[in-house]
């Protein structure tokens, strides 16, 4: 059977890897498996797939299916990892286009503070039924709260006490501003773990509600994370790819290399380019520390970044995600005059040419001096992102720890928080 995700890099030998990391490995291993690893409280991720409450389950799939029936616009309100995850797999697994008449169309508000989206927003809603979905463990953070308060106004106004249906609540089980209203309101809620981070926390309620009232799977998306979590068990380098991605990316770190870029040639996977970012990011970026994680959209960028990533500093190296098979493709037809000399493709397809694209972009980036970190994700489907999630938490995870951070905090996001309270004179901020 093929592997649902493999892992190719160039530049480093498993000895040498072995050499650097192998050691640390076993040990951060152990400490993760005994729950004595920095950071230990939040990693409730691990094991969601094979332990997720069935009860709860249930009960997003029946929230799920209730808001389908009731709504034509959901509105899923959040910042962060509270809406990059289910965002990431709606657009992965989504039509370009036409979307299925019977998937109520999701969209997503609070991951913004911009006045004219949040009015059009508004309007698109117009007379469409509409149900709103709010994340928030607080209830107070400042983007998606505003966006809440702006969008429950507006159900109230337009549905009375009917509202209360249409509205869903993801937060702290028993504390916090959202949880006082919502057990006020009598919204239908669901609990944000206390040991799963924001943005390891989309195969939890937080992600599974949004992603499968867009009509997707999640049980497909639970398999493949659980069956990348089974694979992930071993600290051996040569068998665990999460754990030789995470030695490849210090190991070239160390080597001067502290750009990441990801980089993919399907388009609505743009999106989970992203949630990778916020994962590695907000994970890694501390105490001085960290590999900066950037993206490209190829081709589009070959056109634009593909010049700098093929002769500018050499800083970067590059991970590319591939997926071996694809549902639907393209033929390119002839023509008589062949005006624009495309007719030795006529035998092939779009798809077929897309493949080809990213191969001689691997090899031209390579000779370039890019050291390159190549991932084959079986399929675009459910079960394959469901794994590919998976794969990208637990490397992201080991990276930190071979890093010297712990990976579950974000000390540095509270200051901006701080200036913006001071700035508009929040109680107990003023100067």
């Amino acid at each position: 059977m093929t592997k649902p995700l493999i892992m190719k890099q160039t530049h480093i030998s498993i000895e040498q890897l072995e050499k650097q990391f192998g050691e640390q490995i076993q040990q951060t291993h152990e400490q993760i498996e005994a729950g004595t690893s920095i950071g230990a409280e939040f990693l409730g991720w691990r094991h969601l797939p094979s332990e997720i409450d069935q009860s709860e389950l249930k009960k997003v799939k029946e929230t799920a299916d209730h808001l389908r029936k009731l709504a034509e616009v959901v509105v899923v309100i959040g910042v962060g990892g509270s809406y990059l995850g289910a965002k990431a797999v709606q657009d992965a697994l989504s039509p370009y286009f036409n979307k299925n008449d019977n998937d109520p169309e999701v969209i997503f508000a609070g991951q913004n503070l911009s006045g004219a989206y949040m009015k059009q927003l508004l309007q698109h809603i117009g007379d469409k039924e509409a149900a709103v979905i709010v994340i928030s463990k607080s209830g107070t953070t400042t983007e998606p709260a505003i966006a809440f308060r702006i969008l429950l106004e507006y159900m109230e106004n337009r549905y009375g006490t009917d509202a209360n249906e249409r509205i869903v609540a993801i937060t702290d089980k028993s504390k916090g501003a959202l949880r006082e209203l919502a057990n006020r309101s009598g919204f239908t809620t669901f609990v944000v773990p206390d040991d799963v981070g924001g943005r390891f926390s989309v195969l939890t309620p937080v992600g599974l509600l949004p992603i499968a009232v867009s009509g997707i799977d999640i049980m497909q998306l639970l398999e493949g994370a659980k069956d990348a979590m089974e694979a992930y068990t071993v600290p051996s380098l040569s068998e665990n790819d999460a754990y030789q991605y995470a030695a490849v990316r210090n190991y070239l770190l160390n080597e001067g290399y502290n750009i990441e870029i990801l980089a993919s040639f399907t388009p609505n996977f743009a999106t989970f380019h992203e949630w990778w970012k916020q994962l590695f990011g907000e994970s890694e970026g501390k105490d001085g520390k960290g590999i900066y994680p950037a993206s490209v959209a190829y081709p589009t960028d070959l056109h634009s970044l593909g010049q700098y990533v093929q002769d500018g500093r050499r800083e970067i190296f590059e991970t590319f995600v591939q997926f071996a098979e694809t549902n639907e493709d393209c033929d390119i037809p002839t023509t008589e005059d062949n005006l624009d000399g495309l007719n030795y493709l006529s035998d092939k397809t779009m798809n077929e040419i897309n493949d080809v694209t990213l191969q001689a972009t691997m090899q031209a980036h390579q000779d370039g001096g890019v050291p390159l970190v190549h991932l084959t994700v079986g399929n675009q489907d459910a079960y394959h992102i469901g794994y590919t999630i998976y794969f990208f938490e637990m490397a992201c995870t080991m990276s930190a720890y071979l890093l010297g951070v712990n990976p579950f905090d974000q000390p540095g996001v509270e200051e901006y928080k701080k200036n913006i309270f001071r700035m508009l004179e929040k109680p107990g901020f003023t100067e």
